[in-house]
């Protein structure tokens, strides 16, 4: 299994230059998902940046590696989300600067083993506070999101896949749907300093280098 990278837009030109540099790139091709580069020694190294579509165009000869660093270097307004069960965080960002955000956390107890009557009366009071909880993110993520709509790019989610589903099928913050991407990130407690976080990881392109068939090294 091939290993992939994580890599931002200050650091991509670097990475692709010194893969051309050892594998010789001997053309490009560029899809809407991604971008593949195919080395004269057989080797491949599919780019998937943040925020497709690309413009797709026929494969080139050589290395030309420029719409894609275009596209990852513009500047987008990212609304960010993220929920885990008793806390959430919110914000939006122009580009890597964090211009409005809204942390904020509720308890809700852990599950409870004991059994019985007394399990059933604590499992209730634990879905209670989940609701509680989860309302207060889509409260939140509405004033937060809806107010910066109109400018918004994208969205991008992370957290725990149950809690986000149910804040995001909350009426209030249900019109944002159509600019959220298809991938959670997996983040621990939605702190600040986790949100403060997120532009190095949702502006990153996931590189996925190949070897040749037959040359069993890693990169």
């Amino acid at each position: 299994m091939s290993e992939t990278f994580e890599i931002p837009p200050e650091r991509l030109a670097a990475w692709l230059e010194r893969w051309d540099g050892e594998h010789r790139t001997t053309w490009t091709r560029t899809q809407p998902g991604r971008v593949t580069f195919t080395g004269a020694d057989g080797a491949t190294l599919e780019a998937a940046p943040p925020f497709p579509p690309l413009v797709s165009i026929a494969a080139v000869d050589g290395f030309a590696p420029e719409r894609l660093l275009a596209h990852v270097r513009r500047d987008r307004v990212v609304g960010v989300l993220l929920v885990r069960l008793g806390g959430y965080a919110v914000g939006v960002f122009a580009g890597k600067r964090l211009v409005e955000s809204k942390v904020g956390a509720r308890n809700v107890h852990g599950r409870n083993r004991a059994g019985g009557q007394s399990q059933r009366r604590y499992e209730r009071r634990r879905e209670g506070q989940a609701r509680v909880s989860n309302d207060a993110a889509a409260e939140v993520a509405a004033r937060i999101l809806n107010a910066h709509v109109e400018d918004l790019d994208a969205i991008v989610l992370g957290g725990d896949r149950f809690a986000l589903a149910t804040v995001m099928e909350d009426v209030r913050v249900r019109r944002l749907a159509r600019f959220t991407s298809d991938r959670i990130f997996d983040v621990p407690d939605p702190k600040l300093a986790v949100l403060r976080a997120m532009p190095d990881r949702f502006r990153a392109t996931i590189l996925n280098p190949r070897p040749a068939a037959g040359d069993g090294s890693a990169r």
